[in-house]
């Protein structure tokens, strides 16, 4: 039986909350210097190489085999895919629009893991899901700019795929066999990397020096959300489970809107207040008997 959280673990899911939550605001910072596809391939490769270091340092096991495609598939759904998506979108969407999208995460994966899981559907999670995408769709509005057709509707099309790139990940990763967190999560940024550096330098060519500012998001981007973020995550798994973990799809949207308001004195209207209560209501209806458990176990260790 997974032990009930300590305060140490509501500490680090507050931490991961608002580390994953503040990477939209520095992504739209990073976009200030430099190209989408150099934001991404710069964020995964940095990150890699900060997950490499750190498992040959703590002597991790490599995934073995039959791990193969499930790295792979995990490693562009995760990382080249998302990235690029949400680099790409921001150029036209504020920041508080892409942490808002990753709200729809855990009801994307809902269906999908009731087709490829053994986790079926009941009909207070359809409710559930079916609040969350009507959130979606205020969240949507009229577009930024443009209609349909326009950069605007665009980017938000592309963050919302990227939360949908997320969830058929986390659907991969869990039929995946047993493996080192981790090594896995390293193999998969590299994994990543593969692709988006070759299509930086055709697209965009070599990164050059674009000021502190954006320079600085980009080792931001590189070392915290990944190695800093799954050394925080891991733990969070071992000590409380990853049933607590899911309490952070909760944080990241609130986050993202507060740094977008705060630091990039982003516009924010009506709509992303209306949609982000929708969608967390979304969220809570079709995950509440995981937040009942959460609950007791949390009067548990308490009293």
């Amino acid at each position: 039986m997974t032990p009930a959280p300590t305060p140490r673990n509501w500490l680090s899911i507050m931490t991961l909350g608002l580390i994953w939550g503040g990477t939209f605001m520095v992504v739209a910072i990073a976009l200030e210097g430099h190209g989408p596809i150099t934001v991404a391939t710069a964020r995964t490769t940095l990150g890699a190489l900060s997950l490499l270091i750190l498992v040959r340092i703590m002597g991790r096991p490599w995934p073995g085999r039959g791990t193969g495609p499930f790295v792979i598939g995990g490693g562009l759904l995760s990382t080249a895919i998302p990235f690029s998506l949400l680099s790409w979108g921001q150029q036209y969407v504020p920041s508080a629009f892409a942490g808002l999208s990753m709200a729809m995460l855990p009801l994307f994966v809902l269906p999908l893991a009731h087709v490829f899981t053994d986790e079926k559907m009941s009909l207070r999670k359809t409710i559930g899901v079916g609040l969350g995408f009507v959130g979606a769709l205020i969240l949507f509005g009229p577009g930024l700019s443009g209609g349909l057709a326009g950069p605007g509707f665009m980017g938000q099309l592309a963050c919302i795929a990227a939360a949908l790139c997320y969830a058929i990940s986390s659907v991969v990763t869990r039929r995946c066999p047993p493996v080192d967190p981790f090594s896995f999560a390293a193999m998969t940024l590299i994994v990543g990397a593969v692709p988006l550096i070759p299509a930086m330098l055709l697209i965009e060519g070599v990164p050059r020096f674009e000021g502190l500012r954006p320079g600085l998001a980009i080792l931001f981007l590189g070392l915290f959300p990944t190695a800093l973020a799954a050394l925080i995550r891991v733990s969070v798994i071992r000590s409380a489970g990853t049933l607590f973990l899911t309490l952070v799809n909760y944080m990241v949207p609130l986050w993202s809107i507060f740094f977008g308001w705060l630091i990039l004195s982003e516009d924010l209207p009506l709509r992303f207040f209306l949609a982000l209560v929708m969608i967390l209501s979304g969220v809570v209806v079709s995950q509440w008997n995981s937040l009942k458990r959460i609950r007791l176990r949390a009067r548990a260790s308490g009293g």
